[in-house]
């Protein structure tokens, strides 16, 4: 399964915060969770040029199953040591592939129902790398700078693990309201997302040197 974007059990770690969404308009008490993530940019983490940290907070009151579903992968170890595959300046930083670190494949950390898309009463005829979630577009939260958002495919509830970054220097990529799902907020780091979509890319936008995530862990 290619995963593009459109272009112009009981998890530890959850707390109740008061929610500060800015212009995308969700305001009030909620559930979060929050994740860091340390990335480094070069060949290896030994001859890297630039590490960094991002620390995320996942909705899960405005997107529960988005939230969950990246939380256990987070939980599972699936994103250390995967790449940013597609980075496009003055738009995102994309990654979460842990299944082919190219942007061709990734899936649900767990069954939410829906198989390549399609809603299934039951996972027995549906292959683990075909586990998807479902759409929660409608959520109120919209692309502007410093959100967290899931990558997937042209149709429908195709999400799995991927997902994209927005850096501090946009201002809302309002083509992806309603289509791509928000799920979170960048709290610290943003900054560095920005660096991280200047780097020189070549074809199919991948970075010429790798934008590697060396460990993602759930937060406290």
């Amino acid at each position: 399964m290619a995963f593009v974007m459109l272009l112009p059990g009981c998890l530890g770690g959850l707390q109740e915060l008061p929610s500060n969404q800015g212009e995308s308009g969700n305001s009030g008490e909620g559930v979060y969770s929050n994740i860091s993530m340390e990335i480094f940019h070069g060949e290896s983490l030994e001859n890297s040029t630039a590490n960094f940290t991002i620390r995320i907070m996942l909705d899960h009151s405005s997107a529960p199953i988005h939230a969950e579903n990246m939380q256990k992968h987070v939980l599972a170890g699936n994103y250390n040591m995967t790449h940013f595959h597609r980075i496009i300046d003055n738009f995102m930083i994309q990654g979460g592939d842990f299944e082919n670190h190219d942007g061709t494949g990734g899936y649900a950390a767990d069954w939410y129902g829906f198989c390549n898309g399609q809603e299934m009463s039951t996972q027995t005829n549906c292959a683990e790398n075909a586990w998807t979630i479902p759409d929660e577009a409608d959520n109120g939260l919209q692309h502007f700078s410093c959100m967290i958002s899931m990558a997937k495919t042209s149709n429908a509830n195709t999400g799995g693990s991927q997902f994209f970054l927005m850096p501090d220097d946009i201002n809302h990529h309002s083509h992806l309201d309603g289509v791509h799902t928000v799920f979170g907020e960048i709290t610290e780091g943003c900054e560095h997302v920005t660096t991280l979509s200047e780097v020189q890319t070549q074809s199919s936008d991948r970075p010429v040197v790798p934008v590697v995530i060396l460990s993602a862990t759930v937060i406290e």
